[in-house]
């Protein structure tokens, strides 16, 4: 009998040059750029201002209140993960704090991402270990409940496999697909690429409704312009 708690020696990574790339385009761009998929909820918010990560995906699926398989995912990680937590039923507590993330940065990795509640913030911000949590909550938690590491999860509405790529910054947090990953940077490159056009002809003064032809829009859809009454 095989059992429905594992822990996966996984080898599974995306491309290393596409995880540099993403990182330098950041969770907006790369959302855009693979058509506005993989975001996760906004309530998974940075707990710091400025930290920016890109790094395979270690998953870590969780009994709520219960920190056991953190500490067991722990040596599943290596330098340039990001770890990413999910409980099997809904969960505020504070189930990592800064005494796992420091086990956690001795390894090398690069943060972590949680559907559940996190604490220490002020000691990991201190550390320079960021963190993405859908909480705060003091609440403590115990280390008696199996779970599994390394299996695909769904955390905070986006489905997130081992070894896909996490792109987290100040704008929240995106998955990318180990298979698309390379892909998406490509298209995410371009999409810099045209933005750059667009803010130089923004900063030359032309205006969004000529850019992007809204003015035919704005008729189509029944807006017109009417001039205000004199000493209005």
């Amino acid at each position: 009998m095989v059992s429905r708690h594992v822990v996966v020696r996984s080898a599974a990574a995306p491309d290393p040059a596409a995880v540099k790339e993403l990182r330098a385009q950041g969770v907006a761009t790369v959302h855009e750029a693979q058509g506005r998929r993989g975001l996760l909820d906004p309530r998974i918010a940075p707990r710091q201002e400025g930290a920016a990560i890109a790094g395979r995906a270690v998953t870590v699926l969780s009994h709520p209140g219960d920190n056991l398989m953190i500490h067991a995912a722990v040596e599943q990680c290596e330098p340039g993960d990001v770890l990413v937590v999910t409980t099997t039923s809904d969960s505020t507590d504070g189930m990592f704090g800064e005494l796992l993330a420091v086990s956690l940065a001795a390894r090398g990795v690069l943060g972590l991402v949680t559907g559940a509640g996190v604490r220490d913030t002020a000691e990991l911000r201190r550390m320079g270990f960021p963190v993405w949590s859908r909480a705060v909550s003091a609440q403590g938690t115990v280390k008696a409940s199996p779970g599994s590491v390394n299996v695909p999860i769904v955390v905070a509405g986006a489905h997130v496999a081992p070894g896909d790529v996490i792109v987290a910054d100040d704008d929240g947090v995106v998955v990318v697909a180990r298979e698309e990953a390379a892909e998406v940077a490509a298209a995410g490159a371009a999409r810099l690429r045209s933005e750059e056009e667009k803010r130089a002809r923004f900063a030359a003064g032309e205006l969004g409704l000529d850019m992007y032809g809204l003015r035919a829009e704005l008729e189509r859809l029944g807006v017109t312009y009417v001039d205000a009454a004199p000493g209005s």
